[in-house]
């Protein structure tokens, strides 16, 4: 009798594990409003501005981008990640006063696309970066902490380049630069937009 309920119990956790992952081995970690509240707290208020990239804005972003708005690696077969012209800013507000800002980004992983959120302050210089979803298989350590704390820190004044100022996963090469450019392009993408470098 032991044996059926420790084998109808093991059964029950694979099927949720499975359900979790969701299609195609997705993994969602966090939400929007769960990724927002857990880098800036409960009490946190937004206020959400979007703006379009377009014109010269557009083509110095792609300049210090390497010349691209989503970094589509040789190996990746993640499914199309398509470049957002549209950026929006989560800032948030404590006691009415701006404390934080925080960009959500898609980049294509190896398997499929990862989704980012970047936390800054005003300087701007990274505070946070969590994993929100993914559909990776040797590439889950990236969203582990512990991997993504070397970004908190870091300023465009920074390499942010894999191999240099940040060590990648052993094995999950293109999921470590995926967040890489992620972190880069959110710093890029504040610094034209409200500090215009």
């Amino acid at each position: 009798m032991m044996k059926k309920a420790i084998t109808i119990s093991a059964m029950v956790l694979f099927c949720m594990g499975f359900l979790a992952a969701g299609p195609a081995g997705a993994f969602q970690l966090l939400s929007k409003k769960e990724a927002l509240t857990t880098i800036f707290g409960e009490d946190a208020k937004f206020s959400v501005q979007t703006k379009t990239l377009e014109g010269e804005t557009l083509e110095r972003v792609k300049e210090r981008l390497g010349g691209k708005l989503v970094d589509v690696q040789e190996g990746s077969e993640s499914a199309d990640v398509e470049a957002q012209k549209e950026v929006t800013f989560y800032f948030a507000i404590r006691n009415g006063k701006k404390i934080g800002v925080a960009i959500i980004d898609v980049e294509p992983g190896k398997w499929g696309p990862v989704e980012f959120i970047i936390a800054m302050d005003f300087k701007p210089t990274v505070r946070v970066v969590k994993v929100m979803s993914y559909q990776e298989k040797r590439g889950r350590p990236i969203a582990r902490s512990s991997y993504m704390q070397q970004y908190e820190g870091k300023t465009t004044d920074d390499p942010l380049e894999v191999g240099k100022d940040i060590t990648g996963v052993s094995g999950a090469t293109i999921s470590s630069r995926s967040a890489t450019f992620a972190v880069k392009k959110a710093l890029v993408l504040f610094e034209e937009f409200y500090l215009k470098k």
